[in-house]
């Protein structure tokens, strides 16, 4: 299936944004020094008005002089506050680019989000694949600014889309991927990568019933606040205080009678509607952009509600939480208590409520689906190698899953590092036993034909000169750790993950297994006899994969198989006393083996 063309005149990202970093620099630091310069004349201009003070007790005539000075300072204030806020966009600018660069150099682990929340121990691949984690898949991809862009960006990477929105968002990428300001002007909207909009809380929000339904409770609350300014004016102009006293009584006890509603509706409002800026801003970039992808402005349709843009609708109700917020200063308490200002603010969220809450859950899922397309595209943009996969419906290959990839490397290891094979899996090979010792790269070339599927079947690019796909169910047994407190053995945690595999090769898609040192905690024989079985097990129901093993009598499981198995193997040479690894994929059964060489490379004295 086709996808959307090159960009023509690609540049280099590198270069554009070393570039952008040096300009966005020097203009920082011009700005720094005005912003002194404006500091040091708002000192003098301080002590003049000071001196001015002084001057004028002396002569009083020439009052009016003094708001020379004074319109002088407040001029400058504003001016000063102005120039502050273009320094803190600055160097957030700064941020956008300095972390781009280190994508681009290998230094981003560790600086982004990792998305531990999204780990799922249960998952078929998100822990064997570092999918989440320092140095993940996730904290090289995300650049969401709002818990929204993440839990979208995260539920991507945990399930395989269908080919056509798998289609839909590669050319959505390929849209945004060139909009280099535009996702910088994303990343300005967050004073950090930590965001503050909880989506689950503010769409419940937003579908809930009003707790203030009946509108006779709005109308009383409402009356008994106006009544009460009028009998305290009354009692300044007539002197009837009995009349103020009275409805202060009146109040207090009514404040009392919806306290308990009043905190639940005004705290359900509070935690719901935490950071709301930040996604009034998404809301207004994406409102404004024009794009060119289907997707995109199928994403922008979907924001059209009321007439009212939805950046403008969250941002009133931002203005509203705020307001409602000072119900906790005890300055305003006592005051609250008889003229239910709070309360009135309630009145008017839930009026909010009731006309856009509905529209909540669509505007947040609109805003993940940017964010986490926006997040992609700035991968493909930094890895201009890498390509879209071509996907093959199952009806054009026999319903035989497909999985054929040239010159493909890990996607987590820099380009200059990774080293590029070859791999293929369809009709009629069904499974490689891959065979190699320590250190050679095995665990690293599975993780590499997981992540890529993972990516491809995201809408991603992938790390391979071409890659040619059916749909797949990944699933893998790479990373099995014991846990001593839950009493649960390797080999035990090992084969529960291999029946959960098992389940899925009766689903509606082919799976794709990646299974590594297969049975390590058990003896040889019983490891052959289970790994064979296993793999033809998973065969015979349709799926495609590969084993790993030390354990050079599980190479004779593919004599039995005939052309629906093969043996592949990495191997190392030894030289100058050296162990020289080259990573490349090679067929038949490895010959060499390294463990007493290693051994004796840290210093312990082994014999043959």
């Amino acid at each position: 299936m086709e996808v959307s063309p090159e960009l023509p005149n690609r540049q280099n990202p590198h270069e554009v944004y070393s570039n952008r970093l040096l300009a966005l620099d020097r203009a920082k630091m011009r700005e720094e020094q005005r912003e002194k310069r404006f500091g040091f004349a708002k000192l003098i201009l301080a002590a003049i008005t000071l001196i001015s003070v002084f001057w004028l007790l002396r002569h009083p005539s020439m009052v009016e002089l003094f708001i020379v000075p004074v319109a002088l300072f407040v001029l400058l204030a504003v001016f000063h506050e102005k120039l502050i806020r273009s320094i803190r966009l600055r160097a957030r600018s700064i941020e956008f680019y300095d972390r781009g660069l280190a994508r681009l150099e290998n230094r981003w682990a560790a600086r982004g989000e990792t998305g531990d929340q999204f780990l799922d121990p249960l998952h078929p691949y998100a822990r064997d694949l570092d999918l989440f984690g320092k140095a993940s898949l996730f904290e090289l991809l995300c650049t969401a600014r709002t818990r929204a862009g993440e839990e979208t960006l995260a539920a991507w990477l945990l399930t395989a889309a269908p080919i056509q929105e798998v289609l839909e968002r590669q050319h959505a990428i390929r849209d945004l991927e060139s909009r280099l300001t535009f996702r910088e002007n994303l990343f300005l909207l967050g004073e950090t990568m930590r965001t503050g909009v909880h989506p689950e809380p503010l769409a419940a929000w937003g579908e809930h019933s009003p707790v203030f339904a009946a509108r006779a409770t709005r109308i009383v609350t409402s009356l008994l606040a106006v009544f009460w300014i009028a009998s305290v004016v009354a009692w300044g102009v007539w002197g009837l205080g009995w009349i103020a006293a009275s409805m202060t009584i009146l109040n207090l006890a009514w404040a009392h009678r919806i306290h308990a509603r009043l905190n639940q509706a005004a705290d359900s409002i509070e935690t719901a509607t935490q950071d709301l800026e930040l996604l009034a801003g998404v809301l207004s970039l994406l409102e404004r952009e024009h794009f060119a992808s289907p997707k995109l402005l199928a994403l922008q349709a979907a924001l059209k509600t009321e007439g009212v843009p939805p950046s403008a609708a969250i941002h009133s109700l931002a203005r509203i939480v705020e307001y409602l917020s000072h119900r906790h200063n005890a300055f305003f308490r006592p005051l609250d208590l008889v003229t239910f200002w709070s309360s009135q603010l309630v009145f008017v969220a839930e009026q909010w409520q009731q006309k856009f809450g509905p529209h909540i859950r669509g505007w947040l899922s609109a805003v993940g689906e940017l964010e986490a397309l926006t997040s992609l595209s700035a991968y493909a943009y930094e890895h201009q190698d890498d390509v879209f996969p071509e996907f093959v419906e199952p009806e054009a290959t026999g319903n035989n899953p497909l999985f054929e990839a040239e010159d493909m490397a890990h996607p987590l290891l820099p380009a200059h590092v990774a080293v590029r094979n070859d791999f293929k899996l369809g009709d009629p090979l069904r499974l490689v036993i891959l065979s190699g010792p320590n250190m050679a790269g095995k665990s690293t070339f599975i993780r590499a034909i997981g992540l890529n599927a993972v990516l491809a079947q995201c809408g991603a690019p992938v790390r391979a000169r071409q890659l040619r796909l059916s749909p797949l169910t990944v699933a893998a047994s790479i990373c099995i750790l014991d846990s001593l407190s839950g009493g649960v053995s390797r080999f035990y945690a090992e084969i529960r993950k291999v029946k959960l595999i098992s389940d899925l090769t009766d689903g509606p898609r082919a799976v794709l297994f990646l299974l590594d040192e297969l049975l390590s905690g058990t003896n040889s024989h019983d490891r052959l006899a289970g790994t064979e079985f296993i793999v033809r097990s998973f065969v015979e129901r349709n799926a495609i994969g590969i084993v790993s093993t030390h354990d050079l009598a599980l190479t004779r499981i593919p004599d039995a198989m005939d052309d629906r198995a093969a043996n592949c193997h990495f191997e190392d040479k030894l030289e100058n006393g050296q162990l020289i690894f080259d990573y490349k994929l090679k067929p038949g059964v490895v010959r060499t083996s390294n463990a007493l060489q290693l051994m004796r490379m840290i210093g312990l004295d082994v014999k043959n």
